[in-house]
């Protein structure tokens, strides 16, 4: 076309493709060309150029002077008359055409949306693993990134799909931020995560992210709030056969047992039980932070019977499931040797429940031993017995949880 035309020619090639296809603006001339060789406008290729083949709009004749006397006794900003004939097709036809190039412009291709699943997936994945603080400075770079696309017009769909994009990633911000002991960030980021969730319309995307928010105040309080989010999330899910149903109704049964409600915890822990058996697990879900694959369904399970005194079936759930996390690091497999613990004190067994705490949180990696482990291992001192809290077991690990966290 540029021969044909005499027009300099664009520097063109596989990279720059690849570059306007991931969102770099083409140069002002190169959009000029793009419009010829499309034969189209400049709406969805940057700011220049109209080489439409379809005829343009007739001018709308002027008014009358009648028409224009009865104009005088009407607001200012009234629309000016339409004429009959081809004049009336044609303005219509215009004005329809600009707003369905309206409602289709968008600065995010199909191309570039299917680039940020693929990110948004590795995050998931990487998170399962990687330390939280590692992870945060990720999860927010990619949030900037999504909420610059957010800002600007897109079409619903797309709009929705981003709204998805910022819930997930506001959640897992905000559980890195909980991991590593500031509350009150975690807390807002929380909120911005179901702000997103509400916005994408999405049942099961709202239930997961109020889920999610439910570890905050089972951790650290208040207790109701926990009971709260886990009540939203298992009213939104309505009982459907869905991983989603069944990590509510979970993280519910924890909650109630903690907060001494025994009869709600094993009504929820049937129910848990009974959704997850009926939903369909994937088993590539597993390395999936946003999934609830069978061994964290058996953590929450873990401190459902561990609150409740249960500690047999504690127990069993707690060897079933480390057996699931085995080669894995993270703190969910300390989580759960610590309730192992709590069963141990439970016991009687005071002196073995405090070595247990302290090797457990020894032995998590340093990038791992967030304030979150800590405060986890608090509470195997708080639960001691009065006149167990001055043994030396006791005070060894009072000593060891003394320590930075994050590092020895």
């Amino acid at each position: 076309m540029c021969d044909a035309q005499q027009l300099s020619r664009p520097k063109l090639d596989i990279d720059q493709l690849r570059a306007w296809e991931t969102g770099r603006t083409p140069r002002m001339q190169t959009i000029d060309l793009l419009c010829r060789l499309y034969a189209t406008d400049a709406q969805g290729l940057g700011m220049t150029g109209d080489y439409r083949t379809a005829p343009r709009p007739a001018a709308v004749p002027a008014p009358s002077s009648a028409v224009t006397a009865s104009a005088s006794v009407r607001s200012t900003h009234a629309p000016a008359p339409i004429a009959p004939g081809d004049a009336v097709d044609a303005l219509v036809d215009s004005h329809r055409r600009a707003v369905e190039s309206t409602l289709a412009s968008t600065t995010v291709s199909a191309g570039r949306l299917e680039v940020l699943d693929e990110r948004l997936m590795d995050l998931r994945r990487a998170y399962v693993v990687a330390p939280p603080l590692e992870m945060l400075a990720q999860l927010l770079h990619d949030l900037d990134e999504v909420r610059l696309l957010t800002a600007e017009r897109q079409p619903a769909h797309v709009q929705v799909h981003l709204s998805e994009m910022i819930a997930v990633l506001a959640t897992l911000t905000a559980d890195a931020l909980m991991k590593l002991g500031r509350l009150g960030q975690a807390q807002l980021w929380y909120g911005t995560a179901r702000t997103a969730a509400d916005d994408s319309g999405s049942w099961e995307l709202r239930a997961r992210v109020r889920v999610q928010a439910a570890m905050l105040p089972y951790y650290y309080g208040p207790l109701e709030r926990a009971v709260s989010f886990t009540h939203e999330a298992r009213l939104l899910n309505r009982s459907r056969p869905t991983s989603t149903g069944a990590f509510a109704a979970a993280a519910a049964a924890r909650a109630h047992a903690r907060q001494g409600n025994a009869e709600a915890a094993r009504t929820a822990i049937k129910e848990a039980r009974e959704l997850f058996d009926r939903s369909r697990q994937d088993a590539s879900e597993s390395d999936d932070a946003w999934a609830f694959p069978l061994r964290r369904l058996l953590l929450y399970l873990s401190g459902a019977y561990t609150y409740l005194g249960d500690t047999i079936r504690a127990r069993h759930v707690q060897s079933e499931a480390l057996a699931l996390y085995s080669g894995r690091t993270g703190i969910d497999p300390a989580l759960l040797r610590l309730e192992e613990a709590m069963c141990l004190i439970h016991e009687r067994s005071i002196t073995e429940a405090c070595q247990l705490a302290g090797q457990t949180y020894l032995m998590v990696p340093a990038a791992h031993r967030t304030e979150i482990l800590g405060a986890r291992a608090q509470d195997i001192i708080a639960i001691l017995p009065e006149n167990a809290r001055s043994a030396r077991a006791a005070r060894e690990l009072g000593e060891i949880l003394a320590l930075p966290a994050g590092g020895m």
